[in-house]
């Protein structure tokens, strides 16, 4: 079996409704996993925007997520760390959480990737995507992506 994300919010290559951006009440969509393969240890998600002038942006980093888990709700609250074990680490703003699509001009990409790992990452809450990254590399069993797209105006 093939790992997939998806979100009930939007289709895939789909516009993110606006109750998930800035525009909105900024909340996490709600996300679903399927297909984690059986040797996996933990989760990690990331959500960047590729599209961003500056370069990538970071909106929504967790890691040490339960290979059991089925997704994630909707509005999942800011915090450093969850009663399931689970870790924030800090997206571009410099913070825990999600923060929701804000483009300044145009339609961006705003690319959700699912990572399956074969162990579980010794980072503290807070660690940036490259720091979670470089933990992960050598313990990726699978990855699955979920692109939403949005655009101001």
């Amino acid at each position: 079996m093939v790992m997939t994300l998806a979100s009930p919010a939007f289709a895939h290559n789909g516009f993110i409704p606006v109750r998930y951006t800035c525009d909105g009440a900024d909340l996490s969509p709600p996300l679903a996993f399927a297909g984690v393969p059986a040797g996996a240890a933990s989760l990690t998600l990331v959500c960047d925007d590729p599209d961003a002038v500056s370069g990538v942006w970071d909106h929504f980093l967790i890691y040490n997520l339960s290979p059991a888990t089925p997704g994630l709700p909707e509005g999942l609250p800011a915090l450093d760390a969850y009663p399931d074990g689970s870790v924030s680490g800090k997206n571009s703003w410099g913070r825990p959480g999600y923060g929701g699509p804000c483009p300044p001009s145009g339609v961006h990409r705003y690319v959700f990737t699912l990572y399956a790992l074969d162990a579980t990452l010794p980072l503290p809450a807070g660690a940036g995507k490259g720091d979670v990254l470089r933990a992960a590399k050598g313990h990726i069993l699978a990855a699955a992506t979920l692109i939403g797209r949005y655009g101001r105006g």
